[in-house]
């Protein structure tokens, strides 16, 4: 057990069999409040190689790893939301692609943008404002008022 909270062990690859050939990891364990009407408490185990907790304090690791999860929640709305579940890119050349994968990267920023703004008028912090609301209410614009959003 380290000052920190975390403690050290060992873990075996899936190929190695023998165990011949352990790796040290450091294992912290953490909670985290939900949000909403019935937040619920979460128990979470992160297991690391970042071993020295005054170089890696426990809080700091947990609170990192937090936001790592924010760009896998990015490609998932490039990739469920804004583009559909689905749907694949359309062009047949190297270039073609470049072009809609940039416009794809284009579009979310400008999307997102458009939360951080809300939110900084609504004085909320900008993970509490919807992305598949925000990306309805801008095709809504765009349908309805076409050239009124601009990215």
């Amino acid at each position: 057990m380290l000052r920190d909270g975390s403690w050290l062990s060992t873990i075996h690859a899936a190929t190695d069999p023998a165990k011949r050939d352990p790796v040290q990891v450091r294992v912290l364990a953490y909670q985290l409040q939900g949000t909403g009407k019935h937040a619920a408490v979460s128990n979470y185990r992160l297991v690391t190689t970042l071993l020295d907790p005054r170089r890696y304090p426990a809080r700091q690791l947990a609170a990192l790893y937090r936001e790592r999860w924010e760009i896998e929640s990015v490609f998932a709305e490039i990739k469920t939301f804004q583009r559909g579940p689905k749907v694949v890119l359309s062009s047949k050349t190297p270039d073609g692609v470049l072009q809609q994968i940039w416009a794809h990267l284009l579009v979310h920023h400008a999307l997102r943008e458009l939360m951080l703004r809300t939110a900084a008028t609504r004085q909320l912090d900008p993970d509490r404002i919807s992305f598949t609301e925000t990306l309805r209410s801008a095709r809504r614009s765009v349908t309805v008022t076409p050239g009124g959003f601009s990215p």
